[in-house]
């Protein structure tokens, strides 16, 4: 989940409840979503879901370090217990199939699968084990991201990603998964979103481990991109038959205005949140524009660093959730200028379904070798409370047709997407943001663990089941 501490996260949401796009849910007849080979599934996160943080031979991570830290999540909320899916897997796997999804996107722990010294941990790999092939015994496509911002501490304690050293440490994680859970994976994910595990937790404080610098968030990117790189080789050898990609967060940066200074100011925006994961992975280099916005911060490279970060993708997973407009701050960056009277979410985030096509229409013109794509993560948080037995998360509805129609838009531009993964299956905690936010198209009661299939959801199997019967 792209977290982003520059949210406005008090900001009014919409409600969009007497809106004719509310219902019906199904895209029209000329929508590429019809295919049946477009892909729709739902997405979670080990840290997010699992608790059991104590159980099984799991050591700690940065992020029950960090939640356990007063003052860093909101009412000191952790993911100690979270929706309790350890022990509630079946079950859960269980509902993903009633739904009728076709794909679930889940993340590895990497403190639940090895100790410090790096050898297995039994307990923990055969409960990712048991839920693969339960995947698989539903025909369900399995995604898998291997770190999804959970660093063991051990490996935080020794400088985490500002440690060259870590990156080799998660080549020789990917390498033991990929060893024991070889042809029950349909697709790997080495990282989720390093823009958010280099800049929120190196560079502003907002994400774990909680540092503060932007030198520290250029290196600690080059290390997470060169873990990506070193790990692509190692899935490839040990699990031929899956595909292989990494998952970027992106983010759609507008001008306030028609002046240069406010259009460089967009530019750069973008290049820090797209091109600074983008530019390396898919052309071998840093954009100079980064350094521009942060001048001596250049990361330390390596000779053959690049080379090994640019290895091929047979996918890029793509995050979005909204727009950023800016401005010029007078120097030589930028800063927001939060629009007002526009539809918001939850966390305060602008509803901008065009921007997620001009990102991808924009892409393929810049990138001439772009993968084949994934919208891994797309949703939006609302109050949701649940009244009679049902939940009717109407601007959820909305938003997710919205922006469906602009992935059938990119495509019909051109644009190879190949798949859709709602954020996030089920209410969870919300990184810094504990438990108060609500992503899940299921709503979970965290005092009972009841879950509860949202009006959205319920929409979504139903457009699936007309897919299906579809000759």
């Amino acid at each position: 989940m792209a977290n982003d501490a520059s949210a406005v996260s008090d900001a009014p949401s919409s409600a969009v409840s007497n809106s004719p796009l509310a219902d019906p849910f199904s895209p029209p007849a000329d929508s590429s979503l019809w295919r049946k080979n477009f892909l729709l599934g739902a997405a979670t996160a080990s840290y997010q879901i699992e608790g059991a943080v104590d159980e099984d031979g799991r050591l700690p991570s940065i992020w029950d370090t960090f939640s356990a830290t007063p003052g860093k999540v909101l009412a000191g909320d952790t993911g100690a217990v979270a929706c309790d899916h350890y022990h509630r897997w079946e079950a859960d796997i269980d509902m993903l199939a009633s739904l009728g999804l076709e794909g679930y996107r889940l993340s590895i722990a990497w403190p639940r699968v090895m100790d410090a010294a790096g050898r297995p941990n039994r307990k923990g790999l055969d409960f990712y084990k048991r839920l693969l092939n339960r995947l698989k015994e539903k025909g369900i496509t399995s995604f898998v991201t291997l770190y999804h911002w959970d660093l063991p501490q051990h490996l935080e304690d020794r400088g985490g990603w500002l440690n060259r050293d870590t990156a080799y440490r998660f080549a020789d994680y990917a390498d033991l998964m990929s060893r024991e859970l070889a042809g029950t994976v349909d697709a790997w994910a080495t990282l989720n979103e390093p823009w958010c595990s280099a800049y929120l937790g190196y560079g502003n404080g907002h994400h774990a481990p909680g540092l503060a610098n932007d030198r520290f968030a250029t290196q600690a990117m080059h290390h997470l991109l060169l873990a990506h790189g070193l790990a692509i080789p190692v899935l490839r050898g040990n699990d031929p038959a899956s595909q292989k990609g990494i998952v970027a967060n992106i983010g759609r940066g507008t001008a306030n205005s028609d002046s240069a200074a406010d259009q460089r100011a967009a530019h750069l925006f973008e290049v820090q949140h797209n091109a600074w994961i983008l530019d390396p992975l898919l052309k071998g280099e840093y954009p100079l524009d980064l350094f521009e916005l942060w001048p001596g911060t250049e990361p330390l490279v390596l000779d053959g660093d690049m080379q090994t970060i640019a290895a091929p993708l047979d996918f890029l997973g793509i995050n979005y959730y909204f727009r950023t407009n800016v401005a010029s701050d007078g120097a030589h960056g930028f800063r927001d200028v939060p629009l007002e009277g526009v539809e918001r979410t939850q966390m305060g985030w602008e509803v901008y379904p065009d921007g997620l096509r001009d990102l991808l229409t924009g892409f393929k013109k810049t990138y001439r070798n772009l993968p084949p794509i994934y919208i891994t993560e797309n949703g939006m948080a609302s109050d949701d409370k649940v009244i009679d037995g049902h939940v009717d998360d109407a601007q959820r509805i909305s938003f997710l047709k919205r922006h469906l129609a602009a992935v059938d838009q990119a495509i019909k531009a051109g644009v190879d997407v190949r798949g859709y993964f709602l954020w996030s299956l089920m209410d969870n905690f919300e990184w810094a943001f504990g438990y108060e936010r609500r992503f899940g198209v299921v709503h979970v009661d965290y005092s009972t663990q009841k879950r509860t299939v949202k009006r959205s959801a319920e929409l979504v199997a139903k457009f699936l089941k007309e897919r299906k019967a579809k000759v």
